[in-house]
C-alpha cells in the first residue's frame, strides 16, 4: 500500500509505518470531541445533541443531551464535565446529573464554537470557525477564548485560520508550548506557554509547528478543503513530544515528530478522521472518530460516523 495515496500528501516518507484501525462503535451522526477519562472514552455526537460514554465493548451510554450541538469536551482538576455548546457559544457544565452555564461568550465570536483544551488549572481555551451566522461558509482569522473557573471570558492568540484541536507539549528547555490546528490554513501553530499566579494560561511567541504542503495564501473553505494537501482537525500528543493529527480531507491519521517528519499513519479504510486521542489503560490506544470525508455527505441527515482504534508504540503524553 502506498502512504502517500491514502494521504494526498507529498512528504510522506516510505519508511513511515502504517498502522491498522478497527471499528469499535458506528451509527454516529458526527462524533468529536473524545476525551479519555475516569477508565472510559467520552465523545460528543454533533447533530443527535448527545455527549456519549463508551464501554470496552463499544457500547454507548448518552451522558447528557446538549442543546445548540455539544463538541469540544474537557474536564476540570475537580471532576466536572465541561462541554462547548457550539451554537449557543457557550462552555456549559455536567455536575450531579444537570447541565449549567460555565460562561458564555457570543460577545467575543461571531459564529460557531468549537474545540477545547482544559487546563490541569480549571482553565479552558476554545477554538472557533472564524465565520459568521449569515454566511456559515465564510472564513475570517480569529482567536481562542480563554475562561476561568469562575467563568471570566476573554481573547487571546489573535491570527488564526479556524483554531480546532489543541495539545499541550513539553519542550526541551523544560518548558510547554500550546499546539494548535489551524484547519483551513493546513497548519499547526505553537505558542510559548506559562501559567500565571492565578493558573491563568498566558501565551507568547508564535511559530509553525507543522506546514502541511504549501501554505495558502487565502480564506476560503471550500478552496481550502479541494486543494490543501491536509485539514488539521482533532490533535492529541503522546510522551515522546509526537503529535498524531487528524485530516479531515484524508482517509488515515498521522503521528508527526517534532522536527514535521511523518512517522506512521494509521490507515481507516477509506474514512476520514476528524478528532482522536490516546487513551485505554496504558494510555497506547488511539482513539480516532471517523466518517466520510469532508463534503461527501450530510451527517444532519445520515449516521455514518464510526469510533475506531488502533493500538500504538508510545503512551499519552
Amino acid at each position: 500500500m502506498n502512504v502517500s495515496s491514502m494521504m494526498n500528501l507529498t512528504d510522506v516518507p516510505e519508511t513511515a509505518a502504517v498502522l491498522r484501525a478497527e471499528r469499535v462503535a458506528e451509527g454516529f451522526t458526527f462524533l468529536e470531541g473524545p476525551r479519555w477519562f475516569d477508565g472510559a472514552l467520552w465523545a460528543s455526537d454533533f447533530y443527535s445533541e448527545r455527549v456519549l460514554r463508551f464501554a470496552p465493548d463499544g457500547a454507548a451510554e448518552t451522558v447528557c443531551s446538549v442543546p445548540g450541538r455539544p463538541s469540544g469536551l474537557g474536564f476540570t482538576p475537580w471532576g466536572e464535565l465541561w462541554i462547548v455548546s457550539m451554537l449557543q457559544r457557550s462552555v456549559l457544565r455536567w455536575r450531579d446529573g444537570e447541565l449549567s452555564t460555565v460562561a458564555r461568550f457570543g460577545h467575543l465570536i461571531d459564529g460557531v464554537a468549537n474545540d477545547m483544551l482544559v487546563t490541569a488549572e480549571g482553565w479552558a481555551l476554545v477554538g472557533n470557525f472564524g465565520n459568521t451566522d449569515d454566511r456559515p461558509g465564510s472564513l475570517a482569522e480569529t482567536g481562542l477564548v480563554r475562561i476561568s473557573p469562575s467563568g471570566a471570558t476573554d481573547m487571546v492568540a489573535p491570527g488564526l485560520v479556524f483554531p480546532n484541536g489543541m495539545a499541550l507539549l513539553a519542550t526541551d528547555h523544560g518548558g510547554r508550548e500550546l499546539v494548535v490546528a489551524e484547519t483551513f490554513a493546513g497548519r499547526l501553530s505553537a505558542y510559548e506557554y506559562r501559567v500565571a499566579a492565578d493558573g491563568r494560561p498566558e501565551l507568547g511567541e508564535r511559530r509553525v509547528w507543522k506546514q502541511f504542503g504549501a501554505a495558502p495564501d487565502y480564506l476560503d473553505i471550500p478552496r481550502a478543503t479541494a486543494s490543501l494537501e491536509a485539514l488539521p482537525d482533532g490533535i492529541a500528543a503522546d510522551a515522546s513530544g509526537a503529535i498524531w493529527v487528524a485530516s479531515s480531507n484524508s482517509t488515515a491519521a498521522m503521528r508527526v515528530a517534532p522536527d514535521g517528519t511523518i512517522l506512521e499513519t494509521v490507515d481507516t479504510g477509506g474514512l476520514s478522521t476528524y478528532s482522536l486521542t490516546l487513551g485505554g489503560a496504558d494510555g497506547r490506544t488511539l482513539y480516532l472518530c471517523c466518517g466520510p470525508s469532508l463534503g461527501t455527505s450530510d451527517p444532519q441527515a445520515s449516521t455514518e460516523s464510526v469510533l475506531m482504534s488502533a493500538r500504538v508504540s508510545v503512551p499519552a503524553a
